[in-house]
């Protein structure tokens, strides 16, 4: 890659949090000749007015070599899926509380910068599960959750590979998962944690009633379709967003979609390692 000449930023709802930061990637971008790209959101989040070097009040667009991210995995999903599918990387300093997408930790900013703008990192293609239902069509970076009500009945969801019903579980809900997502709301229900390189996507169940509902992986070629069999409709959230519902009777189907956005990585950066220090060792 090119070294940059511009660059979008992103930062999450806590501007005090990264005010630091945010000045040490200003002085970084100009002494690299860097131009850096704030959307309204951001210019009035950080009180910004237009100087050199700095472009206030812009569209979020396609034409920036990098996209610097200040904040935890929400903020950093939310970048990966607007420059999903442009080649645009994502260049991520964690603020959040685990932040295991994050290129780098704050103290490792002056020289983080320079890497991020000198393209001095690898780049980790991540995939993306695409799914359709109904007339509505999303995809995911990290997972699809399918979930009851709150206050509703306990749902029933049948599931099925290529056509072929593999179960129905009566549960809480029903996650879908990329690798990249295998951490996440995966982890939390004991489903299995999937290294980033593996094609393929995970199913995991959300407080299943059942002695014999077990987490399944899929193979990428494959299409999962998701049933509501139950007699209320059921919430659909993408990466931790709503997304919808899922009526009685409805069908949900996911799909593995290969390469789909590009997250920065420092040269030599381990996912095992990585997982050891956001998680501990696991027993």
């Amino acid at each position: 890659m090119s070294p940059a000449r511009a660059a979008t930023v992103l930062t999450h709802t806590r501007p005090e949090q990264t005010a630091n930061a945010l000045g040490q990637l200003t002085d970084a971008a100009r002494r690299a000749g860097v131009e850096l790209r704030f959307d309204a959101g951001e210019t009035a989040k950080h009180g910004l007015g237009p100087s050199d070097g700095i472009a206030v009040d812009a569209a979020v667009s396609d034409d920036v070599a990098v996209c610097v991210v200040l904040g935890g995995d929400g903020t950093i999903l939310k970048a990966l899926r607007r420059y999903a599918g442009t080649g645009v990387p994502v260049f991520a300093v964690n603020f959040g509380e685990v932040g295991f997408l994050a290129t780098l930790e704050p103290d490792e900013c002056d020289q983080g910068f320079r890497r991020a703008f000198a393209a001095d990192f690898e780049q980790l293609h991540l995939p993306a599960i695409a799914t359709q239902a109904g007339e509505g069509a999303h995809a995911a970076i990290n997972d699809v959750s399918i979930h009851r009500k709150v206050g509703g009945r306990v749902a029933r969801l049948a599931y099925g590979v290529e056509g072929e019903e593999v179960g129905s579980v009566r549960c809480d809900g029903l996650v879908v998962c990329t690798p990249a997502g295998s951490t996440g709301y995966n982890l939390a229900n004991g489903g299995p944690v999937l290294a980033w390189g593996v094609e393929g996507f995970g199913v995991s169940f959300i407080a299943p009633h059942s002695l014999t509902a077990r987490a399944l992986v899929v193979a990428p070629d494959d299409t999962l379709t998701i049933r509501n069999s139950a007699l209320e409709a059921v919430d659909v959230s993408v990466d931790g967003r709503p997304a919808g519902e899922l009526a009685p009777g409805g069908e949900l189907r996911a799909r593995f979609e290969r390469e789909a956005a590009s997250l920065a990585q420092v040269p030599g950066s381990s996912f095992y390692r990585r997982l050891r220090a956001k998680f501990g060792l696991l027993a």
